[in-house]
Formats: C-alpha cells, sequence, structure tokens
C-alpha cells in the first residue's frame, strides 16, 4: 500500500465521531425510570435490544391481558440493536448456504419461515408506524475473486433445485455493474425481496414505543442480577428492586446469561463499521448505486455496506475481533487500526469516492456461537426461555426467536419448536486458552484462505467436519 495512499486514508477518518452513527441522534428518547421496590408479572422480559423488545411485542399480542415486564441494564437499544449495519434479512440460518449445510432437510420449510417472518416485520412497522426508514430493496452478495463467484453460482443452483429462487438473480460483472459499479466486482448474487435495510436504533426505539402502548413496563438502567426459582416462578434480583415472575425469557445475547450453562455457547466477537459524509448527486452517479441494495462480498473475512436514508455510506466488517477470555468491555469499542484498514478497503472498492470523509467510526460485540445462528432453550422446569448466537443478523431472526422463546414458555409443540434447529444446540467452546487458540488459528486460516483462492487448510476442513465453519 503506497504512503500517500494511506495518508489519504486515514485523513479521511481524522473528524469521525467514535460512536455509532445510528446513536448519534438528537431524536434518541429519553430512557423509562429504573425499578425501585418489588414488582410482579406473569412474564419477565430480560433485555432491552431487539430479542427482548419483540419477545414483549409478541407476547401482549398474543394474549393483551398478559402481564408483561421488560428489564434492560442501560438503555433501549445501546448495544448491538443500535451498532449495527441495518440489514433486516429474512434468513434465520445465518445465510442459505449455512442453513442446508446444518439442516438440509429442513432447509426449505426454514427458508419458507424466514420469509414470512421478514413479511411480519414489515407488518408490524407499518402497523405500528415504526419510524425506522424501511426499505424492502434486497441484497447482492457480490464476488470479487473467481472462486467467490462460483461460490455464489452454486448457491443460486442449489436454491433453484429446491424452488427457491424465485426471486434470486444470477449476476456476471457486466449485470452488477448496472446495480453499483466498483472495479472489484466480479459477479453478484441479488435476492430482490429477503433482506429490507432500515435505521435499526429507531428500530428499537419503535419497539419500545410500541411496547408501552400496548401496556408493557419499561424499566431502564435496571440490570437482572440474579434468577433463583420462587414457589411456582422465578424471581430476579436487581439493584434496587426484585421481581417475582410465572415465567421470563432472556434476551441478554452477547452478554452472559442468567442461566450459567448456557455461557459456554456464545463467546463475543467484536465488529466494526464505519459512516461516510452524504454523498452528493454527483458522487451517488458516480458510483451507479440506483436502485439502494444493501451489499456483501463473498471473503471469508467479508464486508458488508449500504446506503443510509441521507445517501450515507455505511461500510463494516472484516475485521472479527476476540479477546482472550471473552471479555466485554466498552474500551473495545473503539479500534483505530481497524478503522483505518476499512478504510483503505472502501476506496479501493469505490476508487471513485476518492475525498470523501467518515464522520463515525464505531464497534461493538456481537455473539457467535459454533454453528452461525441462533439456538433456543429453556431452563428451571421450562419456567425460562432463552435465545442467542445470532452472530450479527439478528436484525430480523430475533422476531423468529422471540415467537420461539414464547412457544417454548407455552409448552407448545409447533411449526417452530419442532425444528431441527430449535430441538438442538452447537458445540460449545472449550475454556481458555483452548478457545482463544482455535479462534486465532481459525482467523488465520481464513486469511489464508482468502489469499490463496478460496482453498480451506486442514484446519479449517476439519473444523467443517466438526460443523464449526466460521467466517467473518
Amino acid at each position: 500500500m503506497a504512503s500517500s495512499a494511506m495518508n489519504q486514508w486515514t485523513k479521511s477518518l481524522s473528524d469521525a465521531q467514535p460512536v455509532s452513527y445510528w446513536l448519534d441522534d438528537p431524536g434518541r428518547p429519553r430512557p423509562e425510570a429504573a425499578l425501585a421496590g418489588a414488582e410482579q408479572c406473569d412474564l419477565l422480559v430480560v433485555g432491552g435490544g431487539y430479542s427482548g423488545l419483540w419477545t414483549a411485542l409478541l407476547a401482549k399480542e398474543r394474549d393483551p391481558d398478559r402481564d408483561v415486564v421488560l428489564v434492560e441494564g442501560r438503555e433501549v437499544g445501546w448495544a448491538a440493536s443500535g451498532r449495527n449495519g441495518g440489514f433486516c434479512a429474512a434468513s434465520l440460518t445465518h445465510g442459505f448456504a449455512n442453513g442446508q449445510s446444518r439442516w438440509p432437510d429442513e432447509i426449505a420449510r426454514l427458508e419458507e419461515l424466514g420469509a414470512r417472518n421478514l413479511d411480519a416485520i414489515e407488518a408490524a412497522v407499518a402497523r405500528y408506524s415504526l419510524d425506522c426508514d424501511f426499505e424492502r430493496s434486497g441484497e447482492i452478495d457480490v464476488a470479487t475473486e473467481p472462486y467467490q463467484a462460483e461460490e455464489l453460482r452454486e448457491t443460486y443452483e442449489a436454491m433453484r433445485r429446491l424452488g427457491l429462487a424465485d426471486d434470486i438473480e444470477l449476476l456476471d460483472a457486466e449485470a452488477v455493474k448496472e446495480h453499483v459499479d466498483s472495479p472489484t466486482f466480479t459477479g453478484g448474487l441479488w435476492d430482490r425481496r429477503g433482506v429490507a435495510l432500515l435505521h435499526p436504533a429507531k428500530l428499537a426505539w419503535g419497539l419500545k414505543r410500541a411496547c408501552l402502548s400496548l401496556g408493557v413496563r419499561v424499566y431502564e438502567h435496571t440490570p437482572a442480577l440474579s434468577l433463583t426459582p420462587r414457589g411456582a416462578g422465578m424471581g430476579v434480583r436487581t439493584p434496587y428492586g426484585r421481581i417475582l415472575a410465572r415465567r421470563v425469557a432472556l434476551g441478554t445475547n452477547v452478554f452472559p446469561s442468567l442461566v450459567r450453562r448456557v455461557r459456554p455457547y456464545t463467546v463475543p466477537v467484536y465488529d466494526y463499521a464505519l459512516m461516510t459524509e452524504p454523498l452528493s448527486p454527483a458522487q451517488l452517479a458516480g458510483i451507479g448505486w440506483k436502485n439502494r441494495q444493501g451489499l456483501a462480498d463473498g471473503g471469508n473475512q467479508f464486508h458488508y455496506f449500504r446506503l443510509s436514508a441521507d445517501n450515507r455510506v455505511l461500510w463494516g466488517g472484516y475485521d472479527a475481533v476476540y479477546r482472550y477470555g471473552g471479555r466485554v468491555r466498552a474500551e473495545y469499542d473503539d479500534r483505530p487500526d481497524t478503522y483505518a484498514r476499512l478504510a483503505g478497503h472502501f476506496f479501493r472498492c469505490f476508487p471513485q469516492l476518492e475525498g470523501v470523509r467518515f464522520t463515525h467510526a464505531w464497534g461493538g460485540a456481537v455473539d457467535t456461537c459454533s454453528r452461525f445462528s441462533a439456538f433456543f432453550g429453556t431452563a428451571h422446569q421450562g419456567r425460562v426461555a432463552y435465545a442467542a448466537g445470532y452472530t450479527g443478523l439478528g436484525v430480523g431472526a430475533t422476531r423468529f426467536g422471540a415467537d420461539v422463546m414464547l412457544d417454548l414458555l407455552a409448552g407448545e409443540r409447533t411449526e417452530r419448536t419442532s425444528l431441527e434447529m430449535v430441538r438442538t444446540k452447537p458445540l460449545p467452546f472449550p475454556p481458555e486458552p483452548f478457545a482463544w487458540t482455535g479462534i486465532a488459528l481459525t482467523k488465520w486460516s481464513l486469511a489464508r484462505a482468502d489469499a490463496n483462492g478460496g482453498r480451506r487448510n486442514a484446519w479449517l476442513k476439519a473444523m467443517d467436519r466438526l460443523g464449526l465453519g466460521f467466517d467473518s
């Protein structure tokens, strides 16, 4: 990399604020008061991200008379739900290929359930007037290397054989250029209906408002400290009060579960993103991004990118950073080395945008599990349900997970709870230092594969056989 180019890319970050663009909003709602004293309810939801918010909302939709309380340790949407890229995907399995490799006998049903889930999210956005810049614009997975184009072709053919390709189009280099112009793109797979783009923080804030309108009692700055059986229900201790609930749903995801045996199934991995200043009409025309689809490239260490409502470009991904011991700390949210690397990749993808500056640069932890898609379960004789492990694709899938938790708490066998995906769990991560060593070796191997035409070494092949194939 030439030093002059590096200096230019670094300069583009000189005014970037180290906070999520989505959360840096003067319209951010005031938090609800913390719990002080005692509470009782039918259902307690722990966690004020998408997982908890959808659970509380759907619980009231199912039974308006159900008494529901939601507690959040800080403010609704402050963590992954307010820091992600805003890709709301229909996929429940972190993409078709991952789902097909793990549940080939039910992938068609999983795809159908995912499509219905995304439709239901779109309907909720309209029903509750959720002002979250929702656009059903679809997504193009783009190839930047020949092996990636071949993988996209194989995915398309597999979907076509299952009758799942009606809204999918395989694109060659010239066809991709008709949608967005980058000298790095050599092909693509366009999913016209399977992804919506939105403002992630506004979705969380809107869901909070909808919950309140249905009578959910929301307490912010109220961390749940412990979970213990109390008679026929569960007791939860908070700093200034206690809650007695008949049932509890845990939507804490990346944070340590109140059910200790669940903790080894996830590790926190840090993801980072940049946001540009708004593009001028000439700059937007220069890259030809006229249909506003979300984009992601096909590398093992991949980038995801999209346009905001005011035509900024969000550019994220590539580095996925695991800290020894699985620590989640605020100081890890800011990583200048990664910002510089992302900026360099951005300008290689879009040299037409030379001179554009970044206004925001941020990061945060997401909960990753070894199968790269959510898992579910119950504890305390079915009085507690949990969902976790969304691995960065939870904007849409958390609504499905909320339905699963409510089904499990009701003791119902449904089309969701009968799924092998729901009935089984991923392999847990080993204790340290083995977790750190394995993840570091996997990341090194993935980088090598990207540099060697996608060829996976012996370590990655062994991980694939164990069902532990990772990408970033």
